[in-house]
């Protein structure tokens, strides 16, 4: 099944729906509607990938079959016609932002061969990313704020201080933010979007961000670690039970340790790809633009096998 994974031929196609996904979301940018950006990014994307020569299964998506009409998880998609490959997706990251027009919206979609993506359940996770270039395990999840940021101050060779995290502004890392700007760390917080979070630790030098750490959702963390695996970095993710129905949840999808910590390698197994594209601007691409008679697209396209990353800016004719 691996053998079969051509992943220069399948990485444009999967582009493609990256960027089609963005483009339905355009009349609805700052419009305060949130579902219906979802739902228009959510019909462009399962439209296109149903023209993709793949026999994919989706391992990532909108949720459990009896909550999401479409793009759910176990739902078979492509033409059937191709190798057998897992499909981790969120075709709009981001739907506060988009209805808010703010910054860093994107539709993201990664492809694997089949079986080697973490079926991670629809709960939460907390997770721990840095940047390229650091010993393995320099930072864990076990240890506290304070000791993530000196560990890594120290293998880059500068202060606490000149360390930045970016962390989900929520209620529940109100403390992690108290300690962290207590040691002396800057703090860069983000309303939605901890996909994009995640990567920018990947660029610390463009974006000004070291380290991701905070809870989200735990399929934005195998989409993650898709994303860094093409990138160089490392994550971790330890998945969170509020509750007996969300254990089930993991029971369900053959998860039987409920502590375990998944390293990056761990949530993706194999050669990955991955596509971004913006809808609205942000740091790491561009948002969608309309021109005399087009709209333009700027995409970021990763392969982990060859590093490669690819900007592909592309003018659609209305």
């Amino acid at each position: 099944m691996s053998a079969e994974f051509d992943d220069t031929m399948l990485s444009l196609g999967l582009a493609r729906v990256a960027e089609q996904a963005a483009l339905a979301c355009r009349p609805l940018i700052g419009r305060g509607d949130e579902k219906a950006a979802d739902q228009a990014a959510v019909n462009a994307m399962r439209e296109e990938l149903g023209k993709l020569d793949i026999a994919g299964v989706v391992v990532i998506g909108e949720g459990e079959r009896d909550e999401a009409p479409m793009l759910y998880i176990g739902e078979e998609v492509g033409t059937g016609n191709g190798p057998g490959v897992d499909i981790a997706l969120d075709p709009l990251e981001g739907t506060t932002i988009t209805a808010k027009a703010m910054p860093n919206a994107l539709t993201v979609i990664s492809m694997a061969p089949r079986g080697t993506m973490l079926h991670a359940p629809d709960v939460y996770m907390d997770k721990l990313a840095i940047g390229p270039g650091y010993p393995v395990d320099v930072v864990s999840l076990d240890m506290t704020p304070t000791e993530r940021v000196e560990a890594l101050a120290k293998a880059k060779g500068v202060a606490p201080s000149d360390i930045t995290v970016c962390v989900l502004e929520r209620p529940r890392h109100q403390d992690t933010i108290t300690e962290l700007r207590g040691i002396g760390a800057s703090v860069y917080l983000i309303g939605d979007g901890d996909v994009a979070g995640v990567i920018h630790c990947s660029d610390a030098e463009t974006t000004g961000i070291d380290m991701y750490m905070g809870s989200g959702g735990a399929p934005e963390g195998v989409l993650a670690a898709g994303a860094l695996k093409c990138l160089g970095g490392q994550i971790w993710g330890r998945l969170l039970f509020r509750n007996d129905d969300e254990a089930g949840r993991a029971a369900k999808a053959g998860i039987t340790d409920l502590d375990r910590i998944y390293a990056r390698d761990e949530m993706v197994t194999d050669d990955v790809i991955f596509a971004a594209t913006g809808v609205t601007t942000g740091s790491m691409v561009a948002g969608l633009k309309t021109g005399s008679g087009y709209m333009e697209t700027d995409t970021m396209l990763l392969r982990s096998k060859t590093g490669e990353r690819r900007r592909m800016t592309c003018r659609h004719p209305i």
